[in-house]
C-alpha cells in the first residue's frame, strides 16, 4: 500500500480457476471473513473480500445475507425488488427502515487479521425511482440526500454507501497498522 490512501488492487491471479466459495454463514461477516481467508490461501500476497447487502428492520433482517439470492438463483434485480415490495405491501414509512450492509475482511495465508464494516441507513419506498446503481438501489430511500440510491451520482454513492464507508473504514485500519 503506499502512501496518500492509493492501494494498488488486484484480482487473484487464476481466480477463475479456483473453486468458488460458498457463502453459507449467518453473517455478513462470517461470509466476508470466511471468503478472505480461503482465497487468501491460494497467494501470498495480502486478500480482501466482502459481504454485503440490504437488511429490512420489518423482514427480521431480510433479505440479509441472502440478498443476491432472495429469489433464487439467477434472478433479476426486478425479481428481487419485486418480492420485497410485496413482503412490505401494507407497511408503513416507520416499517419499512432498513439498511445497507457491508463488511470487507481482509486476509493473509488463511489468517484474518482486519474485518471493517458500513452502513447506510434508510428505507424502502412503495415503488422505483432513479436508472442508476443496480440490486435494490431504487427502492431504497437515503433520507440524507432526499433521493434513492438509484438517483445518486458516483461521487454522492462513494461517499455515503455502506461499501465507501467500509472501503475507508479498512483503509484507515491498514494505515494503522
Amino acid at each position: 500500500m503506499a502512501a496518500g490512501n492509493a492501494l494498488e488492487l488486484e484480482l487473484l491471479p487464476n481466480y477463475s480457476s479456483i473453486p468458488e466459495f460458498v457463502e453459507t454463514a449467518p453473517t455478513f461477516g462470517e461470509n466476508a471473513a470466511g471468503k478472505a481467508i480461503y482465497y487468501s490461501r491460494q497467494t501470498e500476497h495480502v486478500v480482501f473480500a466482502d459481504d454485503s447487502g440490504l437488511a429490512v428492520d420489518a423482514l427480521g433482517g431480510a433479505p440479509g445475507v441472502l440478498s443476491a439470492r432472495y429469489v433464487g438463483p439467477g434472478a433479476s434485480n426486478e425479481q428481487k425488488i419485486a418480492k420485497l415490495l410485496k413482503e412490505l405491501r401494507g407497511k408503513k414509512e416507520v416499517e419499512r427502515a432498513a439498511r445497507f450492509v457491508c463488511v470487507i475482511a481482509v486476509a493473509l495465508r488463511g489468517r484474518a487479521s482486519v474485518i471493517v464494516s458500513g452502513q447506510a441507513e434508510g428505507q424502502i419506498l412503495e415503488g422505483c425511482r432513479g436508472n442508476g446503481g443496480f440490486g435494490y438501489d431504487p427502492v431504497f430511500y437515503f433520507p440524507l440526500l432526499g433521493k434513492t440510491f438509484a438517483e445518486l451520482t458516483a461521487e454522492e454513492k462513494n461517499v455515503h454507501s455502506h461499501r465507501g464507508k467500509a472501503f475507508r473504514r479498512m483503509m484507515e485500519v491498514l494505515e494503522q497498522g
